[in-house]
């Protein structure tokens, strides 16, 4: 895919999809492909070059159960099994994931939701993550499918990271590329008084890996501005305050409006995002609202970050390639 105008929505003749882009930097919305119906490679290939140009693309009305979801996601590449995952979860499914807000969200680690955002969040940005980013081995992408959403509200926002490094300006980037920085899970969390159930769940899960401030993307080649608000810790070899200062203005410029796009869910949609490339950030507007919003996620397995220099992300402690 190009992002000249004589290009941009055009057909697959072969294949028999169109892509849509439905931002200037990121995002298409793929028409003329049943997901539940056996795909041929003709159509795998060209959904896959529409990943890797839009970062993330976009599926309506699709008629998913879960082991067509598996069974999608196969084709791209091997999904995560996680060892845990959240009490609404199917059971006979372990590559899936799913999230079922009222069931789940409230009381979560003896606080309500909203207790519980607030002492995570400690900056307004803290919401933007890639998917199991404190890993060695972060995933390589994520198929997220939506089985109930509200009427209104529980839209999510997507970012992409190479368009954020390619605006910043060459001094910085250059300054930048020789850069890495500890991801941690729990960054930033602010205890509650006495005993705390979610520092002990950090504590019993610990997992922290050293990345590349900017790593280069395998498919691709592009320079990818690896940085988010919900797991990075610290810039390596900077003081506290100068890593702090220059994590917010990198976090900035990952999240201006024009790299990024947002989704508004129906039920059957399904968003397929390249977690090397982006980062996204959860809806914040319904937790109030009494709708249920009930999303089914696959990952696929992914390699270890290298940097510009060429040296790959290292473990510092709860991590190991593989192994989940």
């Amino acid at each position: 895919m190009t992002t000249d105008r004589a290009t941009a929505g055009r057909s697959d003749e072969a294949s028999g999809t169109e892509v849509k882009p439905v931002a200037g930097h990121i995002g298409a919305e793929i028409t003329g492909v049943d997901l539940a119906d056996g795909l041929d490679d003709t159509v795998v290939a060209a959904i896959r070059a529409a990943l890797l140009r839009w970062k993330v693309v976009f599926f309506r009305g699709q008629r998913l159960d879960h082991p067509g979801h598996v069974a999608f996601a196969r084709r791209f590449g091997e999904p995560v099994v996680l060892r845990k995952r959240g009490s609404a979860s199917p059971p006979d499914f372990p590559e899936i994931e799913t999230t079922a807000d009222r069931l789940e969200l409230g009381g979560r680690f003896g606080m309500e939701h909203d207790e519980w955002l607030r002492r995570r969040r400690h900056t307004l940005l803290r919401g933007w993550h890639c998917d199991h980013g404190a890993r060695v081995d972060p995933p390589a992408a994520t198929i997220l499918r939506a089985e109930t959403v509200p009427p209104y509200g529980g839209d999510t926002t997507w970012s992409n990271l190479a368009a954020a490094y390619a605006g910043l300006s060459a001094p910085l980037r250059e300054f930048v590329d020789g850069l890495r920085a500890e991801h941690r899970l729990g960054v930033g969390y602010q205890p509650r008084p006495g005993d705390d159930a979610y520092v002990r769940h950090l504590l019993d899960r610990q997992v922290a890996s050293l990345h590349p401030l900017v790593r280069v993307h395998p498919e691709t080649g592009e320079r990818i501005l690896y940085v988010n608000g919900y797991y990075v810790e610290q810039i390596a070899d900077l003081s506290r305050a100068e890593s702090g200062a220059i994590l917010e203005m990198l976090l900035e410029q990952a999240t201006r409006p024009e790299y990024t796009v947002r989704f508004r869910w129906e039920p059957g949609s399904v968003a397929f995002w390249d977690n090397r490339a982006t980062i996204h950030l959860a809806p914040g507007d319904n937790a109030h609202l009494d709708f249920p919003r009930t999303m089914h996620r696959v990952m696929l397995t992914g390699d270890v970050p290298v940097g510009v220099d060429g040296k790959p992300s290292e473990p510092v402690t709860g991590t190991e390639p593989g192994r989940w």
